[in-house]
């Protein structure tokens, strides 16, 4: 019956642990799925606010150079500024020169034709985020253009996925790798000798290394051709390495060789230290036993004072770790507070040691968590952690999301700016999603704060000290040391005390099966080796069955506290909610800032193209006989450049009113232009038309309208409105 019970519980134990993992890595991809699905080019974090001549402007004479200016500092190549005539030839000098604060400017050549210009631009922002766009302007008048407005998918494409999910897996590498020595060096130091969360961490360095690397060699077509082939040109990463996102990236892979000497030294010397540790204690253990009976007091004394003295060593080395590792974090952190959001906008001097802060803070927390997952679902039962541990890395997870808080709150202010801005900018509404999965992920982690409270003596601590005291009751203390020794022994052999009693028949009879087959072995090779092949499958088997029964005793060792596992389950959770909390956070990161958004939305709003024709009705009163009616004046396009007016004059009634003359006068105020006058002429009673009505600029324009009824009679009235 135990053979075919202990399978089961073992394929269940396996499979519940598989079940959970799977779920995690669908979780995962699922989010990266969303992500990727929905995400356009990257967001520009530099918006242009403003340039000369402007955009739809149409001027007189040709301009000597056109100038752009943007939200904050970008990074230009010769290329970055293009401007077409109406051909679509080149018509610039190529070289874009810095004209002081966020102002670039480009020479134009002499003699160009009068017509409809293009410019383009394709820049880098300080935050290291591609920026594209293309506006026009016209010399004389408007004219037909061959070049097609649009702006180039710059940051998008198969190469922006890639560079996305490169910074979504430089983000997880870095909480893992700094969250989970973290967790080792300061909650649980035993762990340092833990497979499975040795693998952790050390998956963390790789997943950032090589996605550090991955992002270098994307760099250089992600702000520029986006193009997969260019992935490899050499040129274009030598231009990349002397970019501020390059040297970032160069600067991290340099921390990482030092962080891959800090992993060997916390998983190597130290790891074998505290397992030396270990087995001192129990040496001490039984000297104790034994001078307790008289033999060996002076043993003891030096026993002592060498344990003292390694405990030294163990807690200066535990400090070089701590340090060491802290500088090698923090200087991670920094290759991203230096070269993104951090590093541009208002209070760049503070912001950046916030932003470090903030990483680290997200790393502890995180990283620790998914240590304590993997330490609670993977470690092995002779080395559970201990309830202490837990508590302390609960301790730990409560500062760090102080921190996180404060300095998470700094950052939205210094982001978003503006309520408005909060849920009126994608990048405020991701601000508020990610506000929210924080509070769920607070909410479950008070669950296992409480479950954490209630934990008790780790399962194989209470089997050690039973199987001692039992002993110890029937024999004495000595052999009470023996019997625990054992009982680690067994723990960490992973052995089953009892095997079931067919498999030990199995056993039996293939010694008996052996030992015939070497009685007669001298009747043909054949029969031995038939003999041999059997014994090998019983031993096979009887390796399986032992193996099963171990792992159930494992299960139930792990499920003997109630507290523990409940832990378990919402500690998953927590790692649940994390993984997509990361995405968004990687989202957030390449997403234009609300305060950019909100700037550029005020700087646009007056110069954006109007989508239909304007039309206003404005009553008036000369003051005569018959003397009253209403003006409507339409205008189509209603943008910069030529457009097509007509004045309807109607009476109180609604009938045609004809009247004797209509004049119409533009007035852009702020910019001190006009008034334009426009006579138009008459069509048909009530009516009346001017065609090519030029607009020079976009802004708000007050129309006037001049309406006489009589020789003597007339009035104008006035009215504003947005054109261009």
């Amino acid at each position: 019956m135990t053979q075919a019970i202990a399978p089961r519980a073992a394929a269940t134990t396996t499979g519940g642990v598989a079940f959970r993992v799977r779920a995690l890595l669908l979780l995962l991809l699922a989010v990266i799925g969303a992500v990727l699905a929905g995400a356009a080019p990257a967001s520009a974090h530099a918006a242009l606010t403003g340039s000369d001549p402007q955009q739809g402007a149409v001027v007189g004479r040709a301009p000597t150079q056109v100038s752009l200016t943007f939200s904050e500092k970008v990074a230009m190549s010769d290329d970055s500024v293009r401007v077409l005539d109406p051909k679509g030839k080149r018509v610039d000098t190529g070289k874009a020169t810095d004209l002081g604060g966020t102002t670039y400017g480009v020479k134009l050549h002499s003699g160009l034709p009068d017509g409809t210009f293009t410019v383009t631009y394709q820049v880098v922002s300080a935050d290291s985020h591609p920026v594209s766009g293309a506006f026009t302007f016209s010399v004389g008048a408007p004219s037909q253009t061959s070049v097609a407005l649009s702006d180039p998918a710059v940051g998008g494409g198969v190469v922006g996925a890639l560079y996305g999910v490169g910074r979504y897996v430089s983000y997880a590498g870095f909480i893992l790798l700094v969250g989970g020595a973290a967790f080792v060096l300061a909650c649980w130091q035993r762990g340092a000798g833990v497979r499975p969360v040795q693998r952790l961490v050390v998956s963390g360095w790789l997943a950032l290394t090589g996605a550090t690397l991955a992002l270098l060699l994307l760099r250089g077509s992600y702000v520029g051709s986006g193009k997969v082939g260019d992935i490899f040109d050499l040129t274009l990463l030598g231009q990349v390495l002397q970019t501020k996102a390059g040297a970032a990236l160069v600067s991290r892979l340099l921390l990482l060789a030092a962080g891959a000497l800090f992993i060997a030294v916390l998983f190597g010397a130290y790891a074998r230290r505290d397992e030396a540790d270990a087995t001192d204690e129990g040496d001490a253990s039984g000297r104790s036993d034994a001078s307790d009976k008289g033999d060996g007091s002076d043993k003891g004394d030096g026993s002592d004072k060498g344990g003292v003295d390694a405990d030294a060593e163990k807690r200066d080395l535990t400090f070089g770790l701590a340090i060491g590792g802290a500088v090698v974090a923090a200087g991670l952190a920094a290759s991203w507070a230096m070269a993104e959001h951090a590093s541009t906008g208002i209070q760049a001097g503070l912001a950046m040691p916030v932003d470090v802060l903030h990483l680290l803070a997200v790393a502890v927390w995180l990283g620790g968590l998914s240590a304590l997952l993997v330490a609670l679902f993977r470690a092995p039962v002779e080395t559970q952690i201990d309830a202490a541990a837990v508590r302390r890395f609960s301790r730990l997870a409560f500062g760090s999301v102080t921190v996180l808080a404060a300095t998470g709150i700094y950052q939205s202010w210094r982001q978003v700016g503006s309520w408005s801005a909060l849920t009126g900018t994608w990048y405020g509404q991701l601000l508020l999603i990610k506000i929210g999965l924080v509070a769920v992920l607070v909410g479950i982690a008070w669950i296992s704060r409480r479950w954490t409270a209630q934990l008790s003596e780790a399962p194989q601590a209470k089997a050690l000290a039973t199987a001692g005291a039992k002993a110890g009751a029937g024999t004495g203390t000595t052999a009470g040391a023996t019997a625990r020794a054992t009982a680690l022994a067994e723990l960490r052999t992973k052995q089953p005390t009892k095997v079931p009693a067919n498999s030990r028949k199995s056993s039996s009879g293939g010694s008996d099966s052996e030992n015939a087959d070497s009685r007669d072995s001298n009747s043909g090779h054949s029969n031995s080796r038939d003999s041999h092949s059997a014994y090998s499958r019983r031993a096979a088997q009887l390796a399986r069955q032992q193996t099963a029964v171990a792992t159930a005793r494992q299960k139930r060792l792990r499920d003997a506290d109630p507290a523990r596992a409940g832990l378990r389950r919402s500690v998953l959770a927590e790692a649940g909610v994390a993984v997509v909390l990361l995405a968004v956070t990687t989202v957030l990161t390449s997403t234009e800032p609300g305060r950019t958004e909100e700037a550029a939305k005020q700087v646009t709003s007056s110069s954006s193209q109007r989508s239909g024709p304007l039309s206003l009705k404005l009553p008036f009163d000369t003051g005569g006989q018959d003397g009253k009616g209403t003006a409507e004046i339409t205008l189509a396009p209603a943008r910069v450049g030529g457009n097509e007016m007509h004045v309807y004059v109607e009476r109180p009634n609604g009938k045609a009113f004809d009247i004797p003359e209509v004049k119409v006068a533009f007035t852009l105020k702020a910019k001190k232009i006009g008034p334009l006058p426009v006579t138009p002429d008459r069509i048909a009673t009530g009516h009346w038309s001017a065609i090519g009505v030029q607009i020079p600029m976009a802004g708000d324009w007050e129309i006037a309208v001049t309406v006489r009824t009589s020789d003597i009679d007339q009035t104008t009235v006035t009215k504003n409105a947005k054109i261009g």
